[in-house]
Order: structure tokens, then sequence, then C-alpha cells
């Protein structure tokens, strides 16, 4: 059955995601979306397993990157469906840019904006549901400005409460922060138990609680 034939809106990509499912087009210029259910699933633990190398934590805490969220989701988004080197083309078409702006402005989805000098270099967005994060993209043009943006987002997960950090695949970039593969069966167990769970979203969380949140990531808390 083709795309036209059914009218997907807000509402439905809520209870797909809500399913285990998500979208993905072809390309960019593709005119059709598809939902993806895969047999293993990519997921970052929030606590006791994410892991942030000391040197990155410096750059975080340095005033090298400003940090924000929610204040420029059609950049963020537009960011990630730009090409870039090694990514000449991406799945998010014109149609998933509408959907996902529509879920913003409805409040279900997030973006984490890092800017160098004012400028736009990086950044990450997703749907929240409950206490389950389901990251969708994120981009760089600047060095570690996308893993800026990456441990913003687990800082404010970790401060709101959230169970769950879906990164749908499992890549050589995530790894390193500790992402791994679950079983499509453990992650929809996972995906059931987040949902209910009453977390909040805070886009600007208190300076000194987000310090401290990012300081706690690693088991010493050092940046030296």
């Amino acid at each position: 059955m083709s795309r036209r034939q059914i009218l997907i809106t807000p509402e439905l990509m809520l209870r797909a995601y809500r399913a285990g499912l998500f979208p993905m087009a072809e390309s960019r210029g593709g005119d059709r979306l598809y939902w993806l259910d895969p047999e293993r699933r990519g997921v970052l633990p929030l606590r006791g397993g994410f892991h942030l190398p000391r040197r990155l934590l410096r750059t975080v805490l340095s005033d090298a990157f400003a940090v924000t969220a929610d204040a420029d989701f059609p950049g963020v988004i537009a960011g990630c469906a730009a090409p870039g080197p090694g990514r000449e083309d991406t799945w998010i078409n014109p149609e998933i840019e509408r959907l996902f702006l529509a879920l913003h402005e409805q409040g279900h989805a997030h973006s984490v904006e890092v800017r160098q000098e004012g400028e736009l270099v990086g950044g990450l967005y997703g749907v929240v549901l409950g206490g389950a994060f389901f990251g969708e993209s994120m981009f760089s043009r600047a060095r570690d400005a996308s893993k800026v943006a990456l441990v913003h987002l687990v800082a404010r997960l970790r401060l709101g409460g959230f169970a769950l950090l879906d990164t749908q695949f499992l890549t050589p970039h995530l790894s390193q922060f500790g992402a791994h593969e679950v079983s499509r069966a453990d992650y929809k167990r996972r995906l059931n138990a987040a949902t209910v769970v009453p977390a909040t979203w805070t886009a600007a969380p208190d300076p000194a609680a987000l310090e401290a949140e990012i300081r706690a990531m690693r088991p010493d808390g050092a940046a030296r």
C-alpha cells in the first residue's frame, strides 16, 4: 500500500513509536515513508554504562560551545537533513520534516542545539513518550559538536527521570559512549516499561544541576 493511501499524522507517528516502530524515507528526495521494526535495536544507557571520556568532559564544561534545547528545532532538523562528508544523502525527506515539526509544536519532539560563535554547528533531535526518548538524528559541522549535544541530552534525560534512550541503530559513534544492541523483544519490554514513567523534559534546567549531572557521568567526576 502506498504512503498516499494512508495519511500519516503526528498522532499516528506517536502510536507507531509506542508500538516500537519508527519511520524513514529512502532518501532526501524520496516520496515514501517506511516503518522500521529491526530485529536488533540500539539503546544507550543513561546510568551505569554511559561512557564519557575525560577529554570530552573538559570540552563540554569549557566555553568552546554554547548549548541550548528547543531553541531552534527547525534548524537542527535541517542540519540533520543536509548532506555532509561521508553522508551525501539522508533519510530525512520533506514529509519527515513536516511531521517532526508538527510533533515539536505539540511538545512531543525536542532538540539540542550546539553553537560556536553564534553559528549552529551541531545538534540532535528526537521524540519523547513518557520516560522514553527516541533519538532520531544528529549532525556536526565542528569537531565534537554532536558529541557535546549527546552529553547534554543524556544529562537532561537523567535530570528528568527518563528510563530509555533509543538510538534505533548501533553506530561506531554511539558505541564509544556505551551504546549497544538488544533484541526486539527485550527492546519492547524496556519500551513498555519506559513509556509509563512520569519523566519530565526540561529545556533549560538549572545550570548548576546540569553541570553536576554531567560531572556525575564520569565515575571520578573529574575533567582533569
